[in-house]
């Protein structure tokens, strides 16, 4: 019986072939990686447990660091606070913004963002207690945060008035506009914090109330 005698291609066929070196991260990168973790591990705590019960110590646990890294990046638990809402909202409004991709304008635009701002919950359901918590525990960020978005949603009235898609409206009757569909989106999703799942007809609701108003004319 002949014997197949393996050749050297064979045996080098046979070794484990060489893994792709990975990066190595600059220290700046390094840096921004652990303060994300640490705003993902303070997200996580804080939308789970609350603000009251979130401590330095299960924020570093949960981030994978040592506790006096911690302080590389915040002066103390309120610093980190004061910045956690802002960061999952601008996550928040850049979840919205992709969704918009394609979007036409004015009603369509509007309701897509709801619709989306829906979504962004169903999949975070923790940006409940981070956000109205925050009025509490972390005041100037809870401000700021409302500011932004309020700036955001003038920004897109003027572009909607630009268009012909919107009524002729100033800059505080505007601001005031934008408030109205902040509250009104927020207590809508509300309702349905306990299931996660808005219905299309709470969609379609707030859809209707956007294009025909509440009371009819006389």
């Amino acid at each position: 019986m002949t014997r197949d005698v393996p050749t050297d291609t064979d045996r080098l066929s046979a070794l484990p072939r060489p893994q792709p070196r990975k990066k190595k991260l600059s220290r700046e990168e390094k840096a921004q990686l652990t303060l994300r973790n640490l705003l993902e591990a303070a997200a996580a705590i804080v939308g789970e447990h609350g603000y009251a019960a979130t401590t330095i110590a299960n924020v570093t646990r949960e981030a994978g660091v040592a506790h006096g890294t911690f302080y590389n990046y915040f002066e103390d638990r309120q610093a980190l606070f004061d910045v956690l809402l802002p960061y999952v909202g601008e996550r928040m409004t850049d979840y919205i913004t992709a969704s918009l991709a394609g979007v036409g304008g004015g009603l369509e635009r509007e309701v897509a963002r709801f619709r989306a701002y829906c979504g962004y919950l169903r999949v975070n359901p923790g940006f409940y207690r981070i956000l109205y918590e925050a009025e509490v525990f972390a005041p100037k960020a809870f401000d700021a945060h409302i500011e932004r978005l309020t700036e955001g949603y003038v920004r897109a009235f003027r572009r909607a008035i630009a268009a012909g898609d919107c009524y002729e409206m100033g800059d505080e009757e505007l601001r005031a506009i934008a408030g109205i569909l902040l509250g009104a989106r927020a207590y809508v999703a509300m309702q349905f914090k306990d299931t996660g799942v808005i219905p299309e007809t709470a969609i379609a609701a707030y859809e209707s109330l956007m294009k025909q108003g509440l009371f009819k004319a006389k």
